[in-house]
C-alpha cells in the first residue's frame, strides 16, 4: 500500500483502535495511555502514513460545527437521524447546526450557501431540490455526504447514503398480498420526491409481479402531513370499492393514517408503514413497518463525513443500507378478517 493512498482508518484498523484515537495520537491530544500511543504510532510508521496536512490546512479558521440540512425536523426519519448526527458528531469535538427545508427547493439553497458562508467543516444534506450543482463552488473545500436520496447535476461532489426503497416497498407490498389482499392503497409523498418514487415503483412492481394488477384510484399521493393523509384515507374508506389493506410510504403519513382507522373503527383493515414512529409497536394491532434504521443511516453518513475531513476521497458509488420489514400484527391481518361495508 503505497503512503498516499493509506488513510487515518487504515491505521486505526491496522492498530485495533478507532479512528478517534488515532487522531488523537497525531494531533497530540490528552487521553491516550502510553502503550496505546506506542502502539499506534508504530503502525503510523509501518504503514508510512502521512496525514494530510494539506487537507487540514484549507479548513484553518473554519468552524467545528457540521452543517446538516433535512427535509422535515418533524418526521420521525429525520428527527432520529438529526439526533445520532449531532451525538456522532460531539464525539470528534463538533457541534451541528440543523436545519429543515420542509420540501422548499429555494430554501435548500439559502441554507446551504449560509452554511458554506460560515464556513462549516462538512455537510450532510437530504437534497430537496432538483439541482445541487451549486455545490460545485463547494468543491474541495467542503465535504458533503447526501442522505436519503441522490444529490442531482452533482456527480463526484460527496458521498451518498441511500436505502433500498423500491425493494423494500415491493417486499411491504408483496407481504400484504400474501395475506391474500388485492385492493392495497397506497398514501404517499410527491411522486417527484426520490424516494416517495422507488416506493411507488416498488409498490406497483410488486402488484404487477402478481397479476393483480395497480387500481389508479387507490393511489394518493401529494399528501405532506398527518392531517392529509387522514383525509386521504378518509376519501379511500368511502369510495364504492374501499381498500382491505393500506400501505404508507413514510412515517409522516402513518401519523395520520393510523389515527384515522381506529377513528372510523377499522382496526381490521392491513396496514403497513413504511418508517417506524413513535408507539408504532405499543397499538392494538402494532404497527408492521418497514425500518429505515435512521440511527444506521445518520452513523454511517457521520463516518463517511469524518473519512473526508481526515483525507480519504468521496465514495464514488452510492452506499445502500439494508432495509427491513419488521412484522407486528397490523400487516398480517387476513383478507377474511376484513369487514366489508
Amino acid at each position: 500500500m503505497r503512503a498516499g493512498n493509506v488513510t487515518l482508518y487504515d491505521v486505526a484498523a491496522a492498530a485495533g483502535v478507532s479512528p478517534k484515537t488515532v487522531s488523537r495520537v497525531i494531533n497530540g491530544a490528552a487521553g491516550v495511555s502510553a502503550a496505546t500511543r506506542e502502539q499506534v504510532q508504530a503502525t503510523i510508521d509501518e504503514l508510512n502514513y502521512r496525514p494530510n496536512f494539506h487537507a487540514r490546512s484549507l479548513r484553518v479558521g473554519r468552524d467545528e460545527a457540521i452543517g446538516v440540512v433535512l427535509e422535515s425536523l418533524s418526521d420521525p426519519f429525520f428527527a432520529t437521524m438529526a439526533s445520532v448526527i449531532e451525538e456522532q458528531a460531539l464525539e470528534r469535538g463538533h457541534v451541528v447546526l440543523a436545519s429543515s427545508v420542509g420540501g422548499d427547493p429555494e430554501r435548500e439553497h439559502k441554507l446551504v450557501q449560509n452554511l458554506l458562508q460560515r464556513q462549516v467543516s462538512g455537510l450532510i444534506m437530504v437534497p430537496v431540490s432538483r439541482d445541487q450543482s451549486y455545490l460545485r463552488a463547494a468543491a474541495g473545500q467542503t465535504p458533503v455526504v447526501f442522505v436519503d436520496r441522490p444529490a442531482r447535476s452533482a456527480d463526484g461532489l460527496g458521498t451518498t447514503v441511500l436505502g433500498d426503497d423500491f425493494g423494500a416497498a415491493a417486499a411491504a407490498t408483496e407481504h400484504l398480498l400474501h395475506s391474500g389482499h388485492t385492493e392495497i392503497a397506497l398514501i404517499g409523498d410527491r411522486p417527484d420526491v426520490y424516494t416517495t418514487a422507488e416506493r411507488i415503483r416498488g409498490y406497483r412492481s410488486a402488484l404487477a409481479e402478481s397479476r393483480v394488477g395497480v387500481r389508479e384510484d387507490l393511489i394518493k399521493t401529494g399528501v405532506s402531513s398527518a392531517a392529509e393523509a387522514r383525509r386521504a384515507l378518509d376519501e379511500l374508506l368511502r369510495s364504492e370499492r374501499p381498500p382491505t389493506a393500506v400501505f404508507s410510504s413514510n412515517a409522516r403519513c402513518s401519523l395520520g393514517v393510523v389515527p384515522a382507522l381506529h377513528a372510523r373503527g377499522r382496526p381490521d383493515i392491513a396496514f403497513v408503514s413504511f418508517g417506524d414512529f413513535p408507539m408504532a409497536d405499543s397499538l392494538y394491532p402494532a404497527v408492521t413497518v418497514v425500518d429505515q434504521d435512521p440511527a444506521a443511516v445518520a452513523r454511517t453518513a457521520t463516518q463517511e463525513l469524518f473519512k473526508q475531513l481526515d483525507g480519504a476521497p468521496a465514495a464514488e458509488a452510492p452506499l445502500s443500507l439494508p432495509l427491513r420489514l419488521v412484522a407486528r400484527g397490523s400487516g398480517e391481518i387476513p383478507l377474511a378478517a376484513v369487514t366489508r361495508p
